[in-house]
């Protein structure tokens, strides 16, 4: 059963709605879940769909595969907005679904936007899916892991849906230039360029391209036969240059949070301050920032100043918290205090060299000595024979050799003489001394 309000093809509907895939075959973009033999194809195609989150930015086919199921599925299809459905809503749709289950028949429900569902309304659902009465997929732009109960996300698979790229953007754009649903019975004469440009605004939402291209072609220039001609003077009037100058999924975009780290390690606060305003006032997600800076202070300060790591961390839960335009004077604090701190990369070279070991020693056993011994047979095998426990001894410290025989005696970190780090370094050589004299 399908929701017509949601898939009705109309020529009066925008062109994103019109250009929307009723197939996979048509869908454009999420090959790790979509691709010949991955999962979520399998499921589509095999009508085997479980309780499932779609989670990605806004135009990247969440509210498409939705679509795609209701198509495909032998269930009922119920879609639920959650800004328009209450509690009494959905205990009416799941009586429902519940008399449709004792008859043999399975309901799917779709909720968009299911991160505005408060709590009671997503514990509405939750005895349902316990109880198999329904199949719930819902979509959100959120991180289900904040925005939806844990109970009811456990029993849902979770698939990550990325940001569009631009080749497969540009493929979109091309589709609803020759596709009769979009512009196909029209003569348009468009540029594989100006196409791109289009692709590269948009910057991974397929909605917004194609809401653009129609934009564009519908302020082109009309021939005597009817031909409508796209200039680049009017595709720049429809494209913001201030977007252009910062695209999230482009060359600029690595170009200036490479600036704002390279600012940040160079004690440079002044030009931090810049580059994180030019991404913030540019539309950057806050949290991608939270992110990097998070990334830095164990990247670039480590323990040199550990008080670091929890700056960057709240400044996180801020951005979360609050989102734009209030959490930007939380992340000018972060990265001022990012560019203030004292430097030490020791954490990460200490990883990066560990991991060239790791990778060539990738099938090295762990000692008999550091093993657990759960079971007798384990023991006999002597898992744990001669564990030495650092709690029992004066010093907390024992001569125990914990790496591979291979490594025996390899060392990765090498800590520096800055900020706090110094005093750990005294620390780590007092360890040494001790196990070489015992």
């Amino acid at each position: 059963m399908e929701q017509k309000s949601l898939f009705e093809d109309e020529t009066s509907q925008p062109l994103a709605w019109r250009m929307r895939p009723k197939n996979l075959d048509e869908f454009v973009g999420q090959t790790h879940l979509t691709g010949e033999g991955k999962i979520l194809r399998k499921f589509i195609e095999e009508d085997k769909i479980s309780s499932m989150i779609f989670w990605g930015p806004p135009g990247v086919g969440k509210t498409t595969l939705a679509s795609i199921i209701a198509r495909k599925t032998n269930s009922a299809f119920i879609n639920f907005s959650a800004v328009t459905s209450g509690i009494k809503e959905i205990k009416t749709v799941m009586t429902q679904a519940e008399q449709a289950r004792k008859m043999g028949q399975k309901t799917i429900v779709f909720v968009d936007e299911i991160h505005r569902f408060n709590k009671a309304q997503q514990d509405a659902f939750l005895p349902f899916v316990e109880k198999g009465s329904i199949i719930l997929i819902g979509a959100t732009t959120e991180n289900p892991s904040f925005e939806v109960n844990s109970a009811l996300l456990s029993r849902c698979k979770v698939f990550v849906l990325q940001g569009l790229k631009t080749e497969d953007l540009t493929m979109l754009l091309r589709r609803a230039i020759s596709d009769p649903r979009g512009f196909g019975n029209e003569k348009v004469n468009i540029t594989d360029a100006q196409l791109e440009l289009v692709a590269k605004f948009a910057n991974g939402d397929a909605r917004n391209a194609l809401s653009t291209l129609e934009m564009v072609v519908l302020n082109g220039e009309t021939g005597d036969n009817g031909e409508i001609t796209v200039s680049d003077e009017s595709l720049e009037q429809c494209i913001s240059k201030k977007s252009l100058l910062y695209d999230k999924n482009g060359e600029e975009h690595y170009n200036i949070i490479s600036a704002l780290h390279k600012s940040m390690r160079n004690s440079d606060p002044d030009a931090a301050v810049y580059w994180l305003a030019r991404m913030l006032e540019a539309g950057e997600d806050p949290l991608y920032v939270a992110r990097r800076v998070t990334r830095f202070a164990s990247e670039d300060i480590g323990l040199a100043d550990p008080h670091a790591l929890e700056i960057a961390v709240a400044a996180y839960h801020a951005c979360h918290f609050i989102g734009m335009p209030e959490c930007s004077v939380h992340l000018t604090e972060a990265v001022v205090y990012m560019s203030l701190a004292p430097k030490s990369n020791a954490l990460y070279i200490a990883y990066e060299t560990a991991k060239k070991d790791a990778i060539k020693e990738l099938a090295e056993p762990v000692p008999l000595v550091i093993r657990n011994a759960p079971t007798k047979l384990m023991k006999d095998l002597n898992y744990g024979k001669g564990y030495q426990y650092a709690h029992d001894t004066k010093e907390k410290l024992t001569n125990m050799q914990c790496l591979p025989d291979s490594l025996l005696g390899r060392e990765y970190y090498h800590p520096t003489e800055q900020g706090l780090e110094a005093k750990y370094k005294t620390k780590l050589e007092q360890i040494k001394n001790w196990k070489k004299n015992h």
